[in-house]
């Protein structure tokens, strides 16, 4: 057991004989025990140096050896959902040496990634996909006439999203052949480990069992009144023992639970079943931070770890002021808004801790809904509540709110519900790179009818326009990025912004700067050191169309920023506006281009994007066809 994270590398004979997974299954299966402690020695070092997802990888330590070592990987394929649990995977399969760039810019990414690896069979990073993929990858490899086994690792958090039993039902119809393996690490579906159910896992896993069942299958199946009473003595059986009825009566061969942890136990079973025909899942049962003390204790807390910088001494460092994080703006808010009035209810799906709301659900445990997994749910529960005269706060993400696209627009925009959505992560996300990133929620909301869009420059604002957006009438949503503000103080009175409009934050002449959102900052230095006017828009719909028209009247270019795609952003929305109206001025569009942005600092990410300060300032100078000097003085 370990209770710290070590500094200097681990001494890792077993492990760094093994490049691949080629390599691993050389080893003599008494070996693997050792190896396992190693990998998570190595582990618990690599993610000390470098940050990243932490406790999920350490359950399933022994989960990954077993899975490379009875699967013919890559020819096989593995399937891993969500991905925060697959830096084992990546240790194991030839990038143990450059797991000190992970997360990192030009480094590996912190998921699965097709182009990284041809083990990554899959590039994940929202949950859930893992059994519909995997079912695909099944039904390719058959169609081409290749013999390929297929297994799909899923968490018991993952397999509560409708998509997971969407893939099961569809899986077991057209009885692919295919593993699902369910890693339960919260026995959140059933407690029931101990030797009697591991000993009744082993038979029903076993090759004898199995053909059995199917010999008999096929002499009872001529008499059908017989093989239904031995076919619901089986499963009668099962239920009583087990918690595989469900998966049983939707068509799988349910073996489980058994010990996520014991390698032996494993092995034997996966040898088995991956002999086995037809649709079939594996429950295992495994803990979070296994093998580190603080993580097992603290699963949520350790979920991800920063980098583990070196001590500095004491003497004479004044700490900086503490600057909240954006969710820590919104569970203020919610806190103080809920107390003055009883009708709000939040909901997130299965992001309490990361949008904010711990504090709300301690206080108001009544008024607050954790839907787990089920994004598409959480914005139609939110539209049944509003349809009582409630007043629903749903907390998510951007990268989040795309899978409940369906229901944003016919079941709340659609019937004008009063719904308000606090929009984190909205922007580039850094080191989680684009499966995380909020980088088109401007662009698939604005097309969308009743709905009012906000984008806050710093915390106060945010605050302001969450209070703004909640006493509107309908549908509203108020978009924040990743991270700390600026530190600027907030107001503790709340105060409702007049709805579409922006302010000027500095007149100037020749360029009018229309920022929508966070990067103001950078938009205030670049206005500051050439002398140009700047407005904070505030709102991306409605738009201030009068404060556009002055802008476009007294100024030679509008350049717009956001952190969000320029297709359909919030400057093309602009653009579209001095159409509608015959204005002729130019308009310089600062957003993301027509890329994913890869995974690096957010620093990196907005430089990469021309949307830092000095970036800025190139990118229209060369629209004026003004010579760039070195009198550029904006640092990165």
């Amino acid at each position: 057991m370990h209770n710290e994270i070590p500094t200097s590398r681990p001494l890792t004979p077993l492990l760094d004989s093994i490049d691949n997974p080629t390599d691993l299954r050389t080893l003599d299966e008494k070996q693997l025990p050792q190896l396992a402690d190693e990998l998570r020695a190595f582990l618990l070092y690599s993610v000390g140096q470098t940050g990243g997802h932490f406790g999920a990888g350490l359950g399933v330590v022994e989960l990954t050896i077993a899975l490379h070592y009875v699967y013919e990987t890559p020819d096989d394929r593995l399937v891993w959902d969500v991905g925060h649990q697959t830096y084992p995977h990546k240790i194991l399969t030839s990038r143990r040496e450059r797991m000190n760039s992970i997360r990192q810019g030009n480094g590996l990414s912190g998921f699965p990634k097709r182009e990284e690896s041809d083990y990554d069979t899959f590039g994940v990073g929202h949950s859930s996909t893992s059994i519909s993929a995997a079912q695909g990858m099944a039904i390719g490899a058959k169609m081409a006439g290749i013999e390929r086994k297929v297994a799909a690792i899923i968490g018991d958090g993952a397999m509560t999203a409708g998509m997971a039993f969407e893939a099961l039902n569809h899986a077991a119809h057209t009885e692919t052949d295919m593993l699902v393996v369910l890693n339960d690490n919260n026995m959140s579906i059933s407690p029931n480990v101990g030797g009697f159910s591991t000993y009744l896992s082993k038979i029903w896993a076993s090759k004898f069992y199995n053909s059995l069942r199917e010999g008999s299958k096929q002499v009872l199946g001529k008499i059908p009144p017989a093989w239904e009473f031995a076919r619901r003595t089986e499963e009668h059986f099962k239920g009583f023992m087990s918690p595989g009825t469900l998966f049983e009566e939707m068509g799988f061969n349910y073996v489980g639970p058994i010990n996520g942890h014991d390698l032996g136990d494993l092995v034997l079973c996966l040898r088995n079943l991956r002999e086995i025909k037809g649709p079939k899942l594996l429950h295992i049962i495994t803990q979070k931070g296994k093998g580190f003390e603080p993580a097992e204790l603290d699963p949520v807390g350790y979920h991800a770890l920063n980098k583990i910088e070196p001590k500095k001494a004491a003497i004479g460092v004044v700490d900086a002021p503490k600057k909240l994080k954006y969710q820590e703006v919104f569970g203020q808010w919610l806190c103080d808004m809920a107390a003055q009035d009883t009708k709000l209810i939040g909901i997130t799906p299965a992001m309490c801790e990361g949008s904010g709301m711990v504090e709300f659900a301690r206080d108001f445990p009544e008024r607050f809904y954790d839907v787990a997994i089920a994004e598409q749910h959480a914005v139609t529960l939110a539209a049944g509540m509003a349809c009582e005269g409630q007043k629903p706060v749903v907390a998510i993400y951007s990268t989040f709110l795309q899978r409940a696209y369906d229901q944003l627009i016919h079941d709340v925009a659609l019937q004008n519900l009063d719904v308000t959505f606090a929009i984190d992560r909205a922007g580039l996300v850094g080191e989680d790179g684009p499966t995380h990133a909020g980088s088109f929620d401007i662009s698939f909301l604005r097309c969308i009818p009743n709905m009012v869009i906000a984008a806050p420059s710093d915390e106060n604002e945010c605050r302001q326009l969450l209070y703004t957006a909640y006493q509107y009438q309908g549908p509203a949503a108020v978009r924040y990025p990743r991270g700390t503000g600026t530190g600027i103080a907030i107001e503790k009175t709340l105060t409702a912004l007049p709805i579409g409009k922006g302010v000027i934050k500095r007149e100037g002449k020749q360029v009018a700067m229309l920022c929508f959102g966070t990067l103001l900052p950078a938009a205030q230095q670049v206005a500051d050191q050439y002398g140009y006017s700047l407005c904070d828009m505030r709102f991306v719909k409605p738009l201030d169309t009068q404060l556009i028209e002055q802008m476009a009247s007294s100024h030679e270019l509008l350049v717009t920023l956001e952190e969000n795609a320029i297709a359909g952003g919030a400057g093309s929305g602009v653009c579209e506006y001095l159409n509608s109206r015959a204005l002729a001025v130019p308009v310089l569009q600062l957003g993301f281009g027509d890329e994913f942005v890869d995974h690096a600092s957010q620093k990196q990410q907005l430089a990469s994007q021309g949307l830092d300060a000095k970036s800025i300032a190139e990118h229209i100078n060369q629209r004026l066809n003004t010579t760039i000097t070195d009198t550029i003085s904006i640092a990165n």
